[in-house]
């Protein structure tokens, strides 16, 4: 996805974890799948320290840009950070912590069809 064609909430995230150095981002489209949120981010940071200082980095970058005071939560252990900015759902984990709980699997499954079992 290019950050040209994204909203402007979701370009900022994503320039937000490139400048911060975020490992391994992934963005996942979930408008089909959840009504929580249109998009799940999932990046990495290297140590607690760094995935601090890419959460606040982005908090602020979202506040700057006009986006509203998002919801944070697991600020303080900087193991695993989720940030919600309303319509993007973003979490920033240690590399061992994002392994342990895999969110992209089972976000990323196919569309399930309806199928109706005669």
């Amino acid at each position: 996805m290019s950050h040209g064609s994204a909203s402007p909430a979701l370009k900022t995230v994503l320039d937000s974890l490139e400048d911060s150095k975020a490992e391994s981002i992934v963005t996942i489209d979930i408008q089909r799948k959840s009504s929580l949120a249109d998009y799940m981010i999932v990046a990495s940071g290297r140590s607690n320290r760094h995935v601090s200082a890419v959460a606040d980095h982005l908090i602020k970058a979202l506040k700057d840009a006009g986006h509203g005071n998002a919801r944070v939560e697991g600020l303080a252990s900087a193991d695993w950070v989720l940030i919600d900015a309303g319509d993007i759902i973003v979490h920033v984990f240690r590399p061992e912590v994002r392994e342990f709980y895999n969110l992209e699997k089972m976000w990323q499954t196919p569309e399930m069809e309806d199928e109706t079992v005669h």
